[in-house]
Formats: C-alpha cells, sequence, structure tokens
C-alpha cells in the first residue's frame, strides 16, 4: 500500500526548513545551476528542485560560473555515465576556488547506488551535498546544513511514498510532465531502474487532475503523463486507460496529452481503445521492444515474445488512425547470436518504427546481466549498433511516403535557423513537421500540409484559413 505524504500537512520538516534557508541567505542575492542528465523523470526532478530553490529565495544562474548553488542531476542508465559525472564534478573544484560561498550538490538515480555515491563523496571533499532519488522532500534541510558548512550524504531505501506538494518551476514553453506514478516493478536483467527509484507507486487520480488543470490554466497546451511504465497505473479503483479518460473529462481545454513509457506486457485492448476514441489523446506511444528475439527477451525478462509484441502493433494501427510507434532496442546483450541479431533486425522491417533510440548493452553493476556469461566483445557491439542503424536508415524514410499530401495540425515549437529559417513542431502523432511561416506563430496551433520528408522529419507548408 502506498503512503501519499502532503508537503501541505507536513509544515514542521518542510517550511521550517525554507524559512530558515531564506532567513540565512536574506540579501545575499544567490543564483542556483542544475545540471541534469538522463529521461524525463530526471527533468521533472529538477524542475522539483528548482522550485524549492525559488521558494527559498534563489534565482536561476545562466551558467555554472554564474551560480552560488550547483547541482547535477545524475543518470546511471546510459554508458559511460559514471565517468562522465565523476568529471564534470571535478571541474566545478575550479569554481569553488574562485567562489567559497559555492555549493556543490550530485543527486539523481547514479547517487541512489550507495557504492558510487560514497565514492564520489570521499574522492571529491568539495562536494557538499550528495543525496538519492528519495530525499527530494527533504532539500531544504539538507540546503541548510550546506549553508552551515556541513557536509551532507544521506540516501534512504524507503521507496513506499508519493510526496504531494512540492513546488515545482517548470521549464518555459507550451508542453511539460507531469508524474502519474513513481518506480518499478518488472526487473529487466539489464536495468537498474527498480533498484534506484525504487517500487511502482501510483499517485491518486484526484491530485493528478488537479495539477493538470492547474498546469493547463497556467497556459501550458501538451501534457505528458509520465511513469515508468504507465501501463501499470492502478489507483482509486482506476487503471491506465480510465486515467486518460478522466483526464480528458475533467479537464476538456487541454489540447494534447501524451504519456510514455509503456511496457509491451501490459499494453491492454482498453488503452488502445482510449488512444482511437479520445480526441485530446496523442496519437503516437513509445513502445520499447528491445530485442526481436524470443530467447533474448526472456534472458532480459522482459515477459513478451515477439509475435506478442507484433499482435500489439497490428492492434494499434488496426484501431488508431495514423498511430505513430517508436521505440527503444538494444544489441549485444549477453549470449545474443548472429541470428538473435536478425530476428531484431527483421522485426524492424516488420513494424516500421517512425524512430528508434538504439543502444549498445553496457553492463550496469547490481544488475543480474552484468554478471551473465558470454558477453559480447564492443568491437562485435558497435558492428551490430551500425547495422542496426543502417536499418533504420532504410526503413524509417520508406514509411513517410504516406504523408504526402497529408494534412494535419502541429504545435509549432521554434524556429530552426540553419539555412532559411523554417517554423517546427509536431503533429498529434509525434512526427516533426518544418514550414515556413511567422515567428509569432510559435506556441499555437496551426493546420500544415506535407509535402515531402527528410529522414524521420517532414516538410510542408501553412494551409491558409
Amino acid at each position: 500500500m502506498c503512503n501519499t505524504i502532503s508537503i501541505e500537512s507536513e509544515k514542521g520538516f518542510f517550511s521550517d526548513a525554507i524559512n530558515a534557508v531564506k532567513a540565512r541567505t536574506a540579501d545575499l542575492a544567490l543564483k542556483y545551476f542544475i545540471e541534469t542528465y538522463g529521461c524525463q523523470m530526471n527533468e521533472h526532478d529538477s524542475e522539483k528542485l528548482a522550485g524549492m530553490l525559488r521558494e527559498c529565495g534563489y534565482t536561476k544562474a545562466e551558467t555554472k560560473k554564474d551560480a552560488d548553488l550547483i547541482l547535477f542531476n545524475t543518470c546511471c542508465v546510459r554508458e559511460h555515465a559514471e565517468k562522465r559525472t565523476f568529471g564534470n564534478v571535478g571541474f566545478v573544484k575550479e569554481l569553488k576556488a574562485e567562489n567559497p560561498r559555492l555549493i556543490l550538490g550530485v543527486c539523481g538515480c547514479m547517487m541512489q547506488q550507495k557504492d558510487v555515491a560514497k565514492r564520489l563523496f570521499d574522492r571529491f571533499p568539495f562536494v557538499d551535498l550528495v543525496f538519492g532519488t528519495h530525499e527530494l522532500k527533504n532539500f531544504p534541510e539538507m540546503l541548510l546544513k550546506a549553508l552551515e558548512e556541513k557536509r551532507v550524504f544521506q540516501i534512504s531505501e524507503s521507496d513506499g511514498e508519493v510526496i504531494e506538494g512540492l513546488p515545482v518551476e517548470r521549464v518555459e514553453g507550451f508542453s511539460t510532465f507531469v508524474n502519474i506514478m513513481y518506480g518499478c516493478n518488472n526487473f529487466c536483467t539489464y536495468c537498474i531502474v527498480p533498484y534506484v527509484r525504487g517500487r511502482e507507486r501510483s499517485r491518486k487520480a484526484e491530485d493528478i487532475v488537479n495539477e493538470v488543470r492547474e498546469v493547463v490554466s497556467s497556459g501550458y497546451k501538451e501534457i505528458t503523463l509520465l511513469g515508468q511504465n504507465v501501463n501499470s497505473y492502478s489507483s482509486d479503483g482506476l487503471d491506465f486507460p480510465a486515467l486518460l479518460r478522466l483526464v480528458c473529462r475533467e479537464v476538456p481545454e487541454l489540447k494534447r496529452l501524451r504519456f510514455m513509457t509503456s511496457h509491451p506486457k501490459d499494453l491492454s485492448d482498453g488503452l488502445i481503445q482510449a488512444m482511437s476514441e479520445l480526441d485530446n489523446l496523442c496519437k503516437h506511444i513509445h513502445l520499447p521492444v528491445q530485442s526481436g528475439s524470443d530467447r533474448i527477451l526472456k534472458a532480459m525478462n522482459r515477459k513478451y515474445t515477439s509475435g506478442a509484441y507484433l499482435e500489439l502493433v497490428d492492434k494499434l494501427r488496426s484501431a488508431v488512425a495514423n498511430v505513430e510507434i517508436t521505440t527503444d532496442i538494444i544489441v549485444g546483450f549477453p549470449g545474443e547470436t548472429d541470428e538473435d541479431f536478425e530476428a531484431t533486425c527483421e522485426l524492424v522491417r516488420r513494424v516500421g518504427y517512425s524512430n528508434a533510440y538504439t543502444f549498445a548493452y553496457s553492463p550496469r553493476g547490481g544488475t543480474i546481466a552484468a554478471r551473465m556469461e558470454n558477453q559480447i566483445p564492443e568491437d562485435e557491439k558497435k558492428r551490430r549498433l551500425n547495422t542496426l542503424n543502417a536499418v533504420l536508415a532504410e526503413t524509417i524514410p520508406s514509411n513517410n511516403d504516406k504523408y504526402i499530401g497529408f494534412e494535419g495540425e502541429i504545435l509549432v515549437e521554434g524556429v530552426d535557423h540553419r539555412g532559411d529559417p523554417l517554423l517546427f513542431g509536431k503533429l498529434s502523432n509525434f512526427k516533426m513537421v518544418y514550414v515556413e511561416g511567422d515567428e509569432k506563430l510559435i506556441g499555437t496551433f496551426v493546420p500544415v500540409k506535407v509535402d515531402g520528408y527528410r529522414f524521420n522529419s517532414l516538410f510542408g507548408h501553412i494551409i491558409d484559413g
């Protein structure tokens, strides 16, 4: 049973700490800089850290050199993440010499790995704050200790809480994130996430709807609901499709609703039906396949077969008009043979993804796959990755032919100044479209017609009203 804690009801440890920080830093005009690595979850955690810093009286710095507080929000999923983090932290030592009051903190998924966090804490004595993913609510209190020149090392194993009411300083723009759940129960053998994000716990539907309503009222036009596996959302007697219907019904002024990420084993007919019926639910799904080989999928503990995955693809394409599917793929998993790899390439050809994020397997300490025999040599992993990317370079453009003459609506996100300036924005199904137009259209929805394509993006023109 998940325990929900409201910050508003915990004034003793939260507001008092913020007020103490404000009192200690009054009239100092302190600035912060947050550098974020990894997924959308980390990005949203950084927005919460920024919100708390705003409440503490800090303002955002444009560069690290301008900052009085630097936070590295780390990721441990990608290859060489630890080396990159340690290198960046080492660089800041010079800045601390120039600004003695500079506070340096390192947080996020990598710091939830106690052995890595302790190694960093011991190696860099100028680091003031090291804290894990479950410590966000305690950040003002930890910051106060750092301001009192006490080093902080705080990592807890607790993962049964959902914290509501943390202030958020959202990135300016037209799209933003709303968490619907935290953690993961799947324990894919290559993945560290369940160990650093904890077990699944879902937010109450009422709290999600209230946050979506608040975000829309502040001007955001597109919201992405976040979870390590949104398909397993469960709270207040609602599953994920029911939550989507509730959000769309209760906040009808929301123009676009997206979600990620979906685990194939939990993708239900109810979700496919919701995607087909709800007009403001975007017609795009990120559906990580990871491998096209049933043998490797079993070794990964993915709990579906390539055949079951392809059945889902067929259901989506039959039920949801203009749906686009993106994916994640790992090559070079321990024990992967040439036949296994070819099965992945064949699945890619069969599905026809609109985009794919491809990775060569790299071991993560503490995971089952890191201890497996028959690890693939690095040069072979690179060869397979290059081959897979070549397959995608053929299949992605070939699936864009159907868009010639297509008419739809994009949310204009910005201007591409490479060559002649072009506005760009996405269709509901996540396809990027470039068009000529006035920069004043940024942040608005405009009707477009597609004239051609370049690899995984489209170009066209605005349809006159």
